[in-house]
């Protein structure tokens, strides 16, 4: 499972049985072992070279005064960097009316919320953003144990600006480009403002099957949920001036899923149907 183009999970594989595959003797396990240890330093070699190519980005130089709210009050982008140079955003998938943040979104925070001193030792802050009021993601952070800086954009333009949340307008008139390309127009009108319950079980087959599920989990219908988009984005500050440098979306995040870094190294790799994940504290006790 993973973040597609419209930023929702979709359905990849269908789960697969623990398969035992050839078995070998130490030293013929070696011999493969070292094949694919090639293979892997030519991968690391190769996300080197895209790294490289990411920071030679030239820069954007932003004017508008976006303003968000933050438990410090309200804050500029510019007082997001909090004295360093470098600024990382991740545009969390939290509505204004949502009942609670996205599992999938919560599932990538797990990760970062751990080594977000770490990034702010080394000259860059790491934010959470989203649309929803401040109160809302104050709770939610309490709810999930998180320390990490989270501002609501609410009632400002930055999540529209960098194609992290849409209107109803764009959605109903085809017109959302979300990770840099036009979407094809989606008729969300016949499922919009319904309760999920009256429509998950029919779509489970369709694409829909995965959107209903999300949207279930966090209070909201299917077309109000899919208004929302992950991302993130990067900025510097220099001379007083702040520059956008980045921003990626959909299967762009999937590095920064650890967990998925994890299952890829596991026997059965990702072995997924349907969306298994859950908010950590949704988990069945015998699960932690």
């Amino acid at each position: 499972m993973s973040i597609d183009d419209r930023g929702i999970s979709k359905k990849r594989s269908k789960e697969k049985e623990m398969k035992t595959p050839k078995v070998a003797t130490r030293e013929e396990w070696l011999h493969a072992r070292k094949e694919l240890l090639e293979a892997e330093k030519e991968l690391t070699r190769r996300s080197d070279e895209v790294a490289r190519r990411r920071q030679e980005l030239p820069w954007v130089r932003i004017d508008k005064d976006y303003r968000f709210e933050t438990d410090d009050g309200n804050a500029s982008l510019k007082d997001l960097f909090r004295g360093r140079s470098q600024l990382l955003v991740y545009h969390f998938m939290f509505g204004t009316d949502y009942t609670a943040g996205c599992p999938s979104c919560s599932a990538i925070a797990d990760g970062f919320n751990g080594f977000a001193i770490h990034l702010a030792n080394h000259d860059v802050m790491l934010w959470a953003v989203s649309r929803a009021p401040l109160a809302k993601l104050e709770a939610y952070k309490r709810r999930m144990g998180w320390t990490i800086p989270w501002a609501s954009s609410v009632g400002g333009d930055f999540n529209y600006d960098f194609s992290a949340s849409f209107t109803k307008e764009q959605q109903r008139e085809g017109r959302i480009e979300y990770n840099y390309e036009r979407e094809e127009p989606a008729d969300y009108r016949a499922i919009e403002g319904r309760q999920t319950g009256q429509w998950r079980e029919s779509s489970e087959s369709s694409d829909e099957g995965p959107v209903a599920e999300l949207a279930a989990r966090c209070g909201t219908d299917a077309a109000t949920y899919i208004r929302e988009r992950p991302g993130m984005s990067a900025f510097a500050l220099k001379d007083g001036v702040v520059y956008h440098t980045y921003s990626t979306y959909a299967r762009g995040l999937d590095a920064l899923w650890g967990m998925y870094q994890w299952l890829d190294r596991a026997p059965k790799g990702r072995n997924e149907t349907g969306v298994w994940w859950r908010r950590h504290d949704e988990y069945d006790q015998a699960a932690r």
